[in-house]
C-alpha cells in the first residue's frame, strides 16, 4: 500500500517539484495539496494523510501552527508531519519539533532526503537535516540547563546507549548494528524508552537527551 502524502505550500511551483519527486517513488502517493496553513489543517483532517508534508511560512496559519494543530501533544490522534522548509532558524526548527513534527528537512538537502524522511516518518521513525541537527543541539544546550527537562524513571545502561544513538541521528539499523543487537530488539528499547520518559516519538527522545545532557557535541 503506497504511502499517502498531503503537500502543504504556498508556492504552486514548490508544490509541483515535490509532487514530482515523490510521485517517482514506486511506494508514495500525492494525495493533496494546500496552499495556505488553514486549507492543510481542513484537508489533512478530512483526509487522514499518513504523512504531511508542511512548509513554514504559509498564510493564514504557519507551519508551526499547522503541526501544533495535527500532531500536537493535546490532538487525540495525531497525524504525522515532516516540515520542508528553506529556513533553518533554531527557532522554526525547536518551534516544530515541540509543536510535534517527526522530521525537519531542509528543501536544499536534496530528493533523497526528502524521500527518506517522508518513508521515516511513515514508520514512525523521525529525520532531521544532518544540517540542522550540531546548531539544534548548541540552542538546547545554550537555553537549557543541564537536567531541567522531564524527569527520567531509571534507564538501563543500554537503553542509555540507545538514547544517545537516537539523539546523534542513527536509525534502529543503524543502533543494531552499533550495539550488536537486533532490529526488533531496537524498536523494543525504543518502545521502553518512550513509556518510561513519558514521550511520544524519537524527535522527543532526541530532544529530551540534548535538554538533559545526555549527549555530547563532539
Amino acid at each position: 500500500m503506497s504511502i499517502r502524502v498531503l503537500l502543504a505550500d504556498d508556492q504552486a511551483m514548490v508544490r509541483s517539484g515535490l509532487r514530482l519527486i515523490l510521485e517517482d517513488q514506486p511506494d508514495i502517493d500525492v494525495i493533496a495539496e494546500a496552499s495556505d496553513g488553514g486549507q492543510a489543517v481542513a484537508l489533512a483532517r478530512r483526509l487522514r494523510p499518513d504523512v504531511c508534508l508542511v512548509d513554514i511560512r504559509m498564510p493564514r496559519l504557519d507551519g508551526i501552527e499547522v503541526t501544533r494543530a495535527l500532531a500536537g501533544p493535546d490532538v487525540p490522534d495525531p497525524l504525522r508531519v515532516v516540515v520542508v522548509t528553506t529556513f533553518d532558524l533554531d527557532e522554526y526548527v525547536y518551534g516544530a519539533l515541540r509543536g510535534g513534527a517527526v522530521g525537519f528537512v531542509l528543501k536544499d538537502a536534496g530528493p533523497a532526503l526528502l524521500v527518506e524522511a517522508v518513508r521515516a516518518a511513515h514508520a514512525g521513525d523521525a529525520l532531521v537535516s544532518p544540517s540542522v541537527t550540531v546548531r539544534l543541539l548548541r540552542h538546547l544546550r545554550s537555553t537549557t540547563a543541564p537536567g531541567s527537562g522531564r524527569p527520567a524513571r531509571a534507564l538501563t545502561e543500554r537503553e542509555a546507549e540507545v538514547v544517545r544513538a537516537i539523539a546523534r541521528g542513527r536509525t534502529n539499523r543503524e543502533i543494531a548494528a552499533e550495539l550488536f543487537i537486533t532490529l526488533s530488539t531496537v524498536k523494543s528499547h525504543v518502545s521502553g524508552i518512550q513509556t518510561k520518559l513519558g514521550l511520544r516519538n524519537r524527535v522527543e527522545i532526541a530532544a529530551w537527551a540534548w535538554e538533559n545532557s545526555v549527549v555530547g557535541l563532539g
